[in-house]
């Protein structure tokens, strides 16, 4: 048994895909919160916050997904 944590990457919930993740920005704040766009509800589910490109690199890590930058 290692101590040390292995990553093990979150399976992509149903219904979404990696075509389904988008970055959106506040109007007001400028805050940024990427997750995955519900077309139907036109809602943002899982959101988490960005901070850095390093933020958005780590949310498509975290879904075994790989990152190639610019996408929208």
């Amino acid at each position: 048994m290692s101590i040390f944590k292995k990553n093990i990457p979150s399976p992509v919930p149903p219904p979404f895909s990696a075509g389904d993740i988008r970055v959106e920005s506040s109007t007001c704040t400028g805050e940024k919160t990427i997750g995955f766009y519900d077309k139907s509800t036109k809602k943002l589910m899982y959101a988490e916050l960005v901070r850095s490109e390093k933020d958005i690199v780590d949310f498509y890590k975290k879904y075994g997904l790989s990152y190639t930058g610019g996408q929208k």
